[in-house]
């Protein structure tokens, strides 16, 4: 390593998500996605990772610290930051690129006047055209352009484009921000302590303004100022229209998209790890576990309004956890998690987590936070060993079935749709249908 001159300063506990907390993310070399979730959700891993950077046990951010095969292009400032590389992952730090007070993990790159301070850029990550970062975390793949972000915890594949857009208090993963997509974490009230999650493969329209708190199901499109609160992760494949005051919700209509047939099947593919430098876990299975726990949940839920609650018409509207949902809603709702269950072809009764990106049964997580509380797993090292061990092999979707031939023509219909609008021409159209 080479090692240069700037202020130093003790290992930095930051604090994503809540920005006014005291801070549950230690900045240094070995964090990972699964560490970062771990840390922020449970003390104990906080306790230990810290203690361990602390005591010299791990890396501490302190001073410039430049790792072998790293290409530094005209940076204009460069402090208390690690750059991680290697001859077969290199990292790139281009013009104008000022870095303060930050880890920069091997074949990450950082070019064009981004501005990252007090943050971690992780593998494979992305972050240019002058975007801004203050306490945040970027995992494999997410890739950052023009926007901010502020107490953000960025899971595999979140992707931001525009100048407009800021990524505050929240927690995405396999996200894509819209242009002037923002959130609201202070309401002018205690201060910047709230904060909420768009689960994994959630996207946000342009112009979508979110107050936090709220939580948003995964596979959902988030549209308007979403103001109420909604706490919605029972309600996947949803669309949520948010103007200020109300928020409808139409579940289970985003498993019929070709927005989501091709972000399932493009993540894989542009996963630009090598291997070797692959350090944080991602389950690309699409109907994981995780995913149709919600799905059967929120079929349940649909089931009992439409069940006991007297309609006078059609266009009557129940209310769900601050969101409204009109009764025509709920029978097409349940039509689609009731597809998505043939479709999955398989159940479970366990209850999962995602650990930004990686899906694992609950009760063996806490199994091994218990190990941490109880000086079982007394370093990072093995913490991250035995999560690896949870890793599962989900089945795929069966292409021979029926269910997939029908989810096929759903593709097929809404693809159409987008061509009959004059939103794509007749060869992008041609092509996706043959690709199909």
């Amino acid at each position: 390593m080479i090692k240069g001159s700037g202020k130093p300063f003790n290992p930095n506990a930051f604090s994503v998500l809540n920005e006014g907390g005291d801070g549950n993310v230690v900045l240094c070399p070995q964090l990972t996605a699964q560490l970062a979730w771990l840390s922020i959700h449970y003390k104990a891993v906080f306790n230990m990772l810290y203690n361990e950077v602390q005591e010299g046990n791990g890396s501490r951010v302190q001073e410039v610290q430049i790792g072998d095969y790293a290409t530094i292009e005209g940076a204009s400032k460069i402090v208390d930051t690690t750059i991680c590389s290697s001859k077969e992952a290199p990292t790139y730090i281009g013009t104008d690129v000022i870095l303060e007070g930050s880890v920069i993990q091997k074949s990450a790159e950082v070019t064009d006047g981004a501005k990252v301070s007090e943050s971690f850029v992780g593998e494979a990550v992305h972050i240019g055209k002058g975007f801004s970062s203050e306490a945040s975390c970027f995992f494999a793949n997410a890739y950052m352009d023009n926007g901010e972000a502020c107490a953000a915890l960025c899971g595999p594949f979140a992707c931001s484009h525009h100048k407009s857009t800021l990524l505050i208090g929240g927690e995405f993963s396999f996200y894509n921000a819209g242009s002037n997509t923002n959130q609201s974490n202070h309401a002018y009230k205690m201060g910047p302590i709230h904060w909420g999650t768009l689960q994994r493969g959630s996207k946000t329209a342009s112009g979508c303004h979110i107050l936090w708190p709220a939580t948003i199901g995964v596979f959902s499109m988030v549209m308007g100022k979403v103001a109420t609160h909604p706490q919605i992760e029972n309600l996947p494949f949803s669309y949520i229209f948010g103007d200020g005051e109300k928020t409808i919700v139409v579940p289970g209509i985003n498993i019929s998209t070709v927005g989501t047939w091709r972000d399932i099947n493009k993540w894989p593919k542009r996963d630009g790890r090598v291997e070797g430098a692959k350090e944080d876990l991602i389950t690309y299975n699409f109907l994981n576990p995780f995913v149709m726990q919600y799905v059967h949940e929120g079929k349940k839920i649909l089931q009992d309004m439409l069940n006991c609650i007297v309609f006078d018409n059609e266009d009557e509207y129940v209310d769900y956890n601050g969101c409204l949902i009109k009764k025509k809603s709920l029978q097409k709702g349940i039509d689609y998690y009731t597809f998505i269950e043939e479709l999955a072809g398989n159940t479970t009764t366990e209850e999962y987590l995602d650990l930004l990106g990686f899906v694992a049964k609950k009760a063996s997580v806490e199994n091994i936070v218990t190990k941490v509380e109880n000086k079982e797993i007394d370093n990072t090292s093995a913490l991250l060993s035995e999560v690896r061990a949870l890793k599962e092999d989900y089945p795929a979707i069966d292409e021979d079935s029926e269910a997939s031939h029908r989810w096929h023509e759903m593709i097929k219909a809404d693809a159409l749709k987008e061509y009959n609008m004059g939103d794509v021409d007749e060869d992008t159209y041609k092509d996706f249908i043959a690709k199909l």
